[in-house]
């Protein structure tokens, strides 16, 4: 029996208290799958959002902010593999948990799964049980990683990730949203030139249109704040993350 209830609490479930609740973005074009998970996710304290292809799987993640992505690999219009490689290109979901869910059980396929960005591989037929303990490990890894401060030191230049700080020498530096975010990417990965298009998309997003010197403007502000050279253009290319 399934119910749209929203939450559901049985009196001989088991570990309920165990599983942190959070948001869950079902994304599947089977409906009798999407509804036997809803119902299960749902007894658990789970609050739940349905899409049934990877376009509107995009659009409901924007508007839902899920915590975790349950994602077929085999959809209409959008697979699954489309779907994570244009969420993980965003940077609101750089590091949302993403679980596939996929009829494809063969060793190749899971490899593949977990390279495109996947943090889990489940295969169809789906347990109930073993699917909610996997959530429950990937929310609590999550969770783990978010408690942890994220900070990237070079010399005397920290960059507080958790915080949203900048220190050099000692002294505080203020910056932009944008510009704190545009130099934490670049800084995430030291000596790798970054295209333009994948910085206006990873720190601008898809649904902002931004001109053509945005990137040299937040840039040389950045230079100007910290009173150091450390981001080098690369002519016709990009730009990257460079400490002496």
């Amino acid at each position: 029996m399934f119910t749209n209830a929203g939450v559901i609490l049985h009196t001989n479930s088991r570990n309920i208290m165990d599983v942190l609740p959070g948001k869950i973005l079902i994304v599947d074009d089977e409906p009798d799958i999407v509804e036997f998970i809803s119902y299960n996710l749902k007894s658990k304290g789970y609050l739940i959002a349905t899409a049934k292809d990877g376009v509107e799987a995009i659009r409901k993640a924007k508007e839902f902010r899920p915590d975790l992505i349950l994602l077929d690999i085999m959809m209409p219009n959008k697979d699954g593999r489309e779907t994570i490689k244009e969420l993980r290109r965003m940077p609101e979901f750089e590091h949302t948990a993403i679980i596939f869910l996929t009829a494809l059980s063969d060793e190749r396929s899971e490899i593949e799964g977990l390279k495109t960005g996947a943090d889990d591989y489940i295969s169809k037929p789906i347990k109930p049980e073993l699917l909610a303990t996997r959530i429950s490990a990937a929310l609590r890894r999550l969770r783990k990683d978010e408690d942890q401060e994220q900070k990237l030191t070079f010399g005397d230049l920290e960059i507080n990730k958790t915080k949203f700080t900048v220190n050099f020498k000692g002294r505080e530096i203020l910056l932009a949203k944008k510009e704190f975010e545009l130099l934490s990417l670049l800084a995430s990965k030291p000596g790798r030139v970054f295209l333009r298009n994948e910085i206006l998309q990873r720190v601008w997003g898809t649904d902002v249109i931004v001109g053509d010197r945005t990137i040299d403007v937040h840039i040389r502000k950045i230079r100007q704040k910290v009173g150091i050279d450390l981001i080098t253009t690369v002519k016709g290319v990009g730009y990257k993350f460079e400490m002496e």
